[in-house]
């Protein structure tokens, strides 16, 4: 053997070639990455706006936080459930797969129901996103959010649904590892946006 082939046969490789597995994680960060990007906007133009309008309303004069409070929770409980359900199938649980798979969607469900009730409230107080800049930025952020929640919750029930159908392993679960990146990044996201547009 020459001595480049024991030379070559002696190195490993830095890291390990990409998987279908690896790309679809590789997606979804910068996915993720691009939409903080759109969100940082989002707070930054609502940042800007208040500093300078000197008729900017309290947003706890206007805003329940009460509510508010309990739909951050609500979505704090669902990525605990999000992060049981994959440390289930990791085991082979497949019923905890499930199980913990739906608390999430439907907690992620009754958060969507009550924004609703929360904007309708404040769409009968005279509220709405043509009113001032404060109706503006609060409707088009907290809207983009609910968009992603909207788009979670069908995201994990698809996923639910093939792991009803038994699609997923201890040894085959990227994608409930892939939809939990998802997930995660929405409820951050939230905690965001009700400290800067709730609490702040």
């Amino acid at each position: 053997m020459s001595q480049a082939a024991v030379a070559h046969h002696g190195v490993e490789p830095a890291e390990s070639p990409l998987t279908p597995e690896s790309w679809g994680k590789l997606g979804m960060w910068v996915f993720l990455a691009a939409d903080a990007m759109s969100f940082g906007g989002l707070l930054a133009t609502y940042g800007a706006l208040r500093y300078y309008d000197p008729t900017w309303p309290v947003p706890s004069s206007i805003l329940g936080i009460n509510t508010t409070a309990f739909m951050t929770f609500l979505l704090i409980i669902t990525s605990m459930t999000m992060v049981q359900s994959l440390a289930a199938i990791r085991q082979g649980d497949q019923v905890g797969l499930r199980k913990y798979l739906f608390f999430t969607v439907a907690g992620g469900a009754l958060f969507l129901v009550l924004q609703y009730f929360e904007w309708t409230h404040l769409i009968a107080e005279g509220q709405s996103i043509q009113r001032n800049n404060f109706g503006a930025t609060f409707f088009l952020t907290t809207g983009f959010h609910g968009c992603h929640v909207f788009s979670g919750v069908c995201y994990l029930s698809w996923i639910l649904m093939r792991a009803m159908a038994g699609k997923y392993t201890a040894d085959d679960n990227n994608e409930v590892e892939i939809a939990a990146l998802y997930w995660h990044f929405v409820d951050l996201i939230w905690i965001l946006v009700f400290t800067f547009i709730y609490l702040m």
